[in-house]
């Protein structure tokens, strides 16, 4: 009787984008259009090195403008455009599963579709995970006083929570979530997306705060929740500890996203001796993704394969790997809310 292995299926060369793509397709952050697609930072991640600059053009000045005049010998200055050096960083992962993991899925009508359903299940939450890992390190870099002129401290927050909880006071509000996308002065309308922690999307339920719109998108008709016009995202990988819990609120395109293809990104190894003789196929799967946070620069030490999810040093969580290069606080479309909701 003829068995069909993951060896028999998995064609590296259509599996791996295969995968990418569905991890994109399912990443909410992607969907909602915080996260959006780069090709520039493909390029880059395309070629060598761990970190990588993304030059960009701040806004700009305020100047006054010039009176016209008939007078000849008076000229006009140009003004000059200023850039400001942003740093991208590489994230190097990889996962690997036993095909036993995988039996299910070698029951569906096309294999190899539903394995990369699975593994691209997985990725879409890991690239999820390292999204608010980035946005930890990128608040505690704001959190911190800085050392010349980059930020002014505290000025993507609004917080709340208080010294202890206090119904109506700590609490999740419409006033305290306007009062946050207020950091944006007049260009708060940008905040358009909303990622909120499902006990403070629970609060919002309970006070009618939130409503619903029909989607029907490639023929499924689904809920769209929104607060005050902006959509929400629901998701408890949101920042957490104590009771206290932080929603935050993007701009379209807040972060850009790179994504490499890491020399032999999928394969499948044969181990003959597992299983007592009786062999154990493992799928091995690597990503290669780029999560910049616009007006920023990656500013620590990259370890080889790229730092990681922590708030340890060096890492994606931590403060000292965070710089602002955009002063401006209306070219950075981010924004939170803290709150104490216990």
């Amino acid at each position: 009787m003829a068995v069909t292995r993951i060896s028999d299926i998995i064609v590296p060369e259509v599996f791996t984008p295969y995968s990418q793509l569905q991890t994109e397709q399912k990443s909410r952050i992607v969907r909602a259009g915080v996260l959006v697609r780069d090709p520039m930072l493909d390029n880059l991640l395309a070629g060598g090195g761990l970190t990588f600059n993304v030059p960009s053009f701040k806004s700009l000045d305020d100047d006054a403008e010039n009176i016209s005049s008939d007078d000849p010998s008076s000229s006009s200055t140009p003004n000059e455009i200023g850039t400001a050096q942003e740093v991208g960083v590489r994230l190097s992962r990889n996962q690997s599963w036993g095909s036993t993991a995988l039996t299910s899925a070698l029951a569906g009508a096309d294999p190899m579709a539903a394995i990369a359903a699975n593994v691209s299940d997985y990725w879409a939450i890991r690239l999820q995970t390292a999204v608010m890992s980035t946005m930890v390190g990128i608040f505690a870099d704001n959190d911190a006083a800085p050392s010349g002129s980059e930020h002014t401290q505290y000025d993507l927050t609004y917080d709340i929570k208080g010294g202890s909880y206090v119904e109506g006071v700590t609490t999740f509000s419409a006033e305290a979530f306007i009062d946050a996308a207020a950091t944006m002065g007049d260009s708060s309308e940008a905040l358009g997306i909303v990622v909120m922690h499902s006990v403070v999307y629970a609060r919002a339920l309970k006070n009618n705060l939130i409503d619903f719109v029909s989607d029907s998108t490639n023929g499924a008709a689904t809920r769209i929740a929104l607060f005050l016009g902006r959509q929400v995202i629901v998701d408890d990988m949101a920042p957490v500890a104590a009771g206290v819990y932080q929603t935050l609120l993007f701009g379209a395109g807040a972060l850009r996203l790179g994504v490499g293809t890491p020399d032999m990104a999928t394969e499948v190894f044969r181990s003959p001796d597992k299983g007592n003789g009786g062999g154990l196929e493992t799928l091995y799967n690597r990503v290669e993704w780029m999560i910049h946070p616009v007006g920023h620069k990656y500013a620590g030490t990259a370890p080889n394969g790229g730092p990681t999810n922590a708030t340890t040093s060096n890492n994606l969580g931590h403060a000292s790997s965070w710089e602002r290069v955009f002063p401006q606080r209306k070219q950075i479309k981010i924004a939170r809310l803290i709150t104490r909701e216990s």
